[in-house]
């Protein structure tokens, strides 16, 4: 039987170096090259995890250069290269760049090998405690608030738990958007996630806000659960 062609996509931490897996210490040892969002967090990384792999090249891999650099990754695979993936933090994809190339490499009959670990927003949804029968998973929301209630309407009916990822930059307009929206209506948000700070808060969109805003806390990844409503 011929030798499949595979690419490794690695999860690692998003906070919590302990919450790296045996198994994607062991495949990055192993690794010629990997990609990476920011080759200067990649080393931290590796050096925090004390990982050493003298023949480990890094090279970028960010939604600037993704495209340009697929047919390069394909070569390297193709001359028995044995080449991975990493995002900063997290699975890789789970908006983050890659999805395009993991899309030229299948087309060109390479095996996409998943190596599971860390997710934010299952870790988030765990931590709520929400309904996650069914849940919802929409990456970071539109920026304008019309794209955002236009989301909204089409999701909210479904009654399910929906998730959302935002930035410590948009996590104040965010807040006040989705106020006008839902008003009163509960909901959650974890910050800093597996870290020493870990924290839920919940309650409105407004009342989270001030309390965001009273404690100096508007910093950080956050992650945005608006749970499904009780059944009747």
């Amino acid at each position: 039987m011929q030798k499949k062609d595979n690419f490794y996509v690695i999860s690692t931490p998003i906070g919590n170096l302990e919450d790296i897996t045996l198994r994607a210490i062991n495949t990055l040892k192993s690794l010629d090259i990997l990609l990476c969002e920011d080759t200067r967090q990649a080393q931290k990384l590796l050096k925090a995890l004390n990982i050493e792999n003298p023949k480990l090249k890094l090279l970028r891999c960010d939604e600037h250069t993704e495209e340009r650099i697929k047919q390069k990754v394909l070569d390297f695979i193709k001359n028995e290269k044995k080449c991975g993936l990493i995002s900063d933090a997290g699975t890789p994809l789970v908006s983050d760049p890659g999805f395009r190339l993991l899309n030229f490499l299948k087309e060109n009959e390479v095996e996409i090998i998943p190596i599971p670990g860390p997710s934010a927003f299952l870790s988030a949804l765990v931590k709520s405690a929400y309904p996650s029968d069914k849940f919802a998973f929409l990456g970071f929301f539109p920026r304008k608030e019309g794209k955002i209630k236009k989301l909204l309407d089409k999701y909210l009916p479904l009654n399910i738990t929906l998730i959302f990822y935002e930035s410590p930059y948009r996590i104040e307009r965010t807040l006040k958007i989705l106020s006008n929206i839902l008003g009163e209506k509960k909901i959650g948000i974890c910050r800093e996630l597996t870290k020493l700070h870990e924290e839920f808060i919940e309650g409105s969109p407004s009342e989270i806000l001030d309390y965001l805003k009273e404690n100096n806390k508007l910093k950080g990844e956050f992650v945005i659960l608006i749970p499904k409503e009780k059944e009747k």
